[in-house]
């Protein structure tokens, strides 16, 4: 058959490029086989390439303009005009290199190509394919990759997967990612690994005293990690040297380390070499320190040449190699000292390096070329037979409508949560879970884990749920245990060390049929191996500082998931040698890493209504702690409320201004149900809010539970009394008055109803212990003009709000601020109001926004609390989307993939490109994806229901 290969540079310097050459060669004896290159970005190929395989290429970069391959007669100002352009095709966000150029080409010679099987090798690549392939050609995808941490160059997968004939991957665990994420549209998934390239290999004599590593000299690679741990074990082993094989942009920064931690004499940049067989031969140790490795090739042609491996445990690709123990030692990602621990003892004992050395050697047998070839054969030939029968093309298709129905907000899957690294895959563990399974049905497969199903939970329920299933296993074994505070969300019990092997025991028999998991977790806090807890004992001869102890939940629409990071963490407190009254604990709290036994007096403390055991200084609040309340307060109207509407038009028609039809306008500003969403924010993520206050023109959502103790609805006839001007359209002059709601906390947000907590949060984030107020100041800066008619009414008002500020304290006010809930002080407002009581009569007696308003809670406060000592700069992650742009839309499926956001809003420019019904359709689609658990504040919600029979529990929980 023939089979061609798809490839954005063939001549790169990369292990994609390596796999493919090999696995052509491979092929080449009983197939045509060709490599079709996107790019030629270099006179010749770096690696060789079998004499069998056809190289063709499409878009030549060598010149002075990328030019054709092919033979035309056109300028090249058109083909410098066509290569400036994007692709039409393939967004700069999944792969850069493309243009309308590249589009054009490949489109053109896919048009007469006869080749069977078209592969692909990056996801921008299957894009193009499966956009501009004949209908004849079957498509497969070699991900090369990581896909489940590919991030933004990875959406052409969730997009493009269902058009696919096949999905091949290098590791179990992405194959499970793909499943779950793509789920019906699927097409077939295969696990093949990359083979180890034929010819002869000298064998390594492993008694070089060399340590030897291969790759780009990029940071995902992390090569300074290496540097830094034989920093550590250079001293005890002098007469070892590091060599380094590689090219990149970080070789510069590399060179000055070496200088700098003074191992010029031992360690070697050497560039890249295409002998490595050679130089793993030299070698006695192989060393690897990626961030994440799909299949690395270089760890099979160290192991080919009988070398032991010492690498970072990282996804995926070193534990599907290596034998953890046996041909090498994967050491915890990121954990510099644990490496430096490893090298050091493959370097110092000889014994066990000649014995990993041996199981290396003979574990590579499964990499065989020709095993590998064989596996391929058998799908190409599995794959063409279905479309000789005539089944492929319905197949698709049904893939393609699941596809269709499924799609989230940008037309691609939503990718699910990968299974921790850390997670054992045997055989006895997915016995397990299926026994599991099939005994509690409710339970569902989400991150590769079995999960409960939530419609009613917060990050806090489950937190403390997680700390019910530790204690009550603790409890059940008679083994004593204290609550300790740290700055986690989650919780963290400290047990002696000398009970560490009663843990385990209580743990697996507690939750022997449960899906309960547990992760052993080193002295960084880092999950190095994770099994059901019925299968703990199966790890307890691993070393390890702490477990946690969790119940995956997933929520009904499987958007949000809460997993380990939720989780109990169960501490090992040692006594320390030197001092036996004192106790070590293997991470820090909040009163150190080190208790004196006199200090630890029983106390008690109260979590979701159950009592638990602590120790006095737990049991107080402690320096830092924000133990005052904090109220949120909302402006908000319903732009669709005729009468609001009929009201607004009066005022209009008294400033001789245009009115509009009130009915047609409730059509046109139909309500987006923002404020119900953040309100479910607060209810998710900020719990220690006391009250929040709605302060509106006579109106309520119909969904709001006006009975919840902590809310209340405020007019504004209750804040104006009998200031300013009612009623009024303008939000400068109802935030001036924000203070003179009656009951509001000295301490307060303020939230625009499309402001949103976006992940867990503490108060400690918006106020200082000692009460003073954070505000975030934005990049971007005021025009430093006077204000004028042609401003914006919020950069007139920044403007107003500089000259009060210089005219009262001589400094010139620089910047906006974040879109981000303000933290704001009562006293601040009221100082306000008698500080500049014109301006702020004058923004208050505006029925509408004028260029003479002032900005008080959105920027005015922040100022004027800062130049007297009640609000100071603070950080916060904050995104902003504006869904009137088609430039942001793809925002908002990152931020939902990915939540990444202490905070963000979503605004909606009215001078954007994207028209009203569809920024309805787009937050329809994204709102109730992000904040899927209803929240305790609408009616007849089960959290709503939980609140009224008494069972929701009341801050601190």
């Amino acid at each position: 058959m023939k089979i061609t290969f798809l490839l954005t540079t063939a001549d790169a310097v990369g292990g994609t490029e390596r796999a493919v050459f090999n696995q052509a060669a491979e092929l080449a004896g009983r197939h045509d086989v060709r490599v079709l290159s996107v790019f030629r970005s270099k006179p010749e190929l770096f690696f060789p390439l079998d004499e069998r395989v056809r190289v063709d290429y499409l878009v030549d970069m060598t010149g002075p303009v990328q030019r054709p391959t092919r033979r035309t007669d056109l300028a090249d100002s058109v083909y410098a005009e066509l290569s400036a352009q994007p692709s039409a095709l393939v967004d700069r966000a999944w792969e850069a290199a493309f243009n309308r150029l590249s589009d054009l080409e490949l489109e053109l010679y896919l048009q007469h190509t006869d080749t069977d099987i078209l592969i692909t090798t990056t996801p921008a690549l299957m894009a193009l394919a499966v956009q501009l392939s004949p209908a004849d050609v079957i498509t497969l995808h070699q991900e090369h990759r990581v896909s489940e941490l590919r991030g933004t160059s990875g959406e052409p997968l969730l997009r493009y997967a269902a058009q696919l004939d096949a999905l091949a991957v290098l590791s179990g665990r992405t194959r499970d990612w793909f499943a779950e994420t793509l789920g019906m549209s699927a097409p077939r998934i295969d696990v093949v690994p990359n083979a180890l390239p034929a010819g002869f290999r000298p064998r390594s004599t492993l008694e070089t005293r060399t340590v030897v590593m291969a790759g780009r000299l990029v940071g995902e690679k992390q090569i300074d990690h290496a540097i830094n741990a034989w920093a550590q074990v250079v001293p005890y082993h002098p007469d070892w040297t590091l060599r380094i094989f590689g090219d990149g942009p970080l070789s510069g920064a590399l060179r000055r380390q070496i200088t700098q931690l003074g191992l010029h004499d031992s360690v070697q940049l050497n560039g890249n070499s295409p002998h490595l067989a050679e130089e793993w031969a030299k070698s006695s140790i192989s060393l690897m320190t990626s961030r994440n490795e799909a299949f690395p090739l270089v760890l099979m042609e160290a192991q080919a040449a009988g070398v032991p491996i010492v690498s970072y445990d990282c996804p995926n690709g070193p534990s599907e190699i290596i034998v953890d123990g046996e041909s090498g030692i994967l050491v915890p990602p990121n954990d510099v000292d644990a490496l430096a621990v490893q090298l050091g003892r493959l370097m110092s004992d000889r014994e066990l390096r000649h014995r990993m050395g041996a199981a290396a050697h003979a574990s590579i047998a499964r990499f065989a070329p020709d095993v590998i070839t064989a596996r391929w054969e058998s799908i190409f030939q599995a794959l063409v037979d279905d479309r000789d029968r005539g089944v492929r093309a319905a197949a698709k298709a049904d893939r393609q409508a699941i596809h269709a129905v499924t799609s989230g907000l940008q037309g691609g899957a939503t990718p699910a949560t990968p299974a921790p690294s850390s997670q054992l895959r045997s055989g006895e563990q997915r016995s397990l879970e299926q026994q599991i399974a099939k005994r509690v049905p409710s339970l569902v497969r989400d991150g590769g884990q079995l999960c409960r199903v939530t419609d009613s939970e917060s990050p806090f329920d489950v937190v403390h749920a997680n700390l019910a299933l530790a204690a009550d296993a603790l409890e059940s074994a008679d083994i004593p245990y204290l609550v300790v505070r740290d700055t986690m969300i989650r919780q963290t019990v400290a047990v002696h060390a000398s009970y560490r092997e009663a843990v385990f025991k209580a743990l697996a028999e507690k939750y022997r049929q449960d899906a309960v998991y547990v992760a052993l977790l080193n002295e960084r806090q880092d999950a190095k191996s994770t099994v059901l807890a019925g299968l703990v004992g199966r790890v307890a001869d691993q070393p390890c500082a702490a477990l946690r102890v969790y119940q995956s939940v997933v929520s009904v629409s499987r958007t949000i998931r809460f997993g380990a990071v939720y989780g109990c963490t169960v501490s090992f407190w040692e006594s320390d040698p030197e001092e036996p009254t004192t106790f070590v604990s293997p991470a820090r709290t909040l009163i150190g890493d080190r208790i004196p036994q006199a200090a630890m007096t029983p106390a008690s403390v109260t979590h979701s209504g159950r009592v638990y055991p602590t120790i006095t200084p737990y049991a107080h609040p402690l320096h830092g702690d924000v133990a005052f309340p904090v109220d949120a307060v909302y402006t908000w109207v319903d732009g669709s409320d005729v009468a609001w509407l009929e009201r607004k038009n009066q005022v209009l028609s008294q400033l001789g201004l245009e009115t509009v039809d009130a009915a047609a306008s409730a059509a046109r500003f139909r309500s987006r149900d923002e404020l119900r969403y953040s309100l479910r924010s607060i209810d998710m993520y900020a719990p220690w809010i006391r009250n929040i206050y709605i302060v509106t023109d006579r109106q309520a959502p119909a969904w709001l539970d006006q009975s919840h103790h902590r809310i209340r609805v405020v007019d504004h006839t209750e804040i104006f009394g009998d200031r300013g001007a009612l009623p009024t359209f303008n939000s400068h002059a109802i935030e001036s008055q924000l203070h003179n709601i009656q009951g509001l906390s000295e301490h307060f947000l303020y939230f625009n109803d499309d402001f949103f907590i976006g992940r867990t949060v503490q108060p400690s984030q918006f106020f200082s212990a000692n009460g003073q107020a954070k505000h975030f100041q934005s990049p971007t800066a005021i025009p430093m003009l006077p204000p004028n008619t042609e401003d914006d009414f919020n950069i007139s008002a920044a403007k107003n709000n500089r000259a009060l500020i210089y005219e009262s304290f001589g400094q010139v006010l620089t910047h906006a601020f974040l879109h981000a809930p303000y933290a704001l002080r009562r006293s601040v407002m009221e100082d306000l109001s008698r500080a500049y009581p014109d301006w702020v009569a004058g923004t208050a007696a505006s029925r509408l926004r004028s260029h003479t308003d002032v900005s008080i809670a959105s920027s005015l406060h922040h100022y004027y609390g800062f130049h007297t000592g009640r609000s100071v700069p603070g950080p916060i992650s904050c995104g902003f989307v504006n869904v009137g742009l088609s430039e942001h839309r793809a925002r908002l499926n990152r931020l939902l993939i990915s939540r990444p956001n202490d905070v963000f809003c979503l605004n909606d420019f009215h001078d954007g490109d994207v028209p009203a019904d569809e920024q309805d359709a787009i937050l329809a689609a994204f709102l109730p994806s992000y904040f899927p658990i209803a929240g305790q504040f609408e009616y007849g919600s089960p959290r709503n229901q939980r609140y009224h029979a008494g069972r929701l529990p009341e801050w601190p929980l």
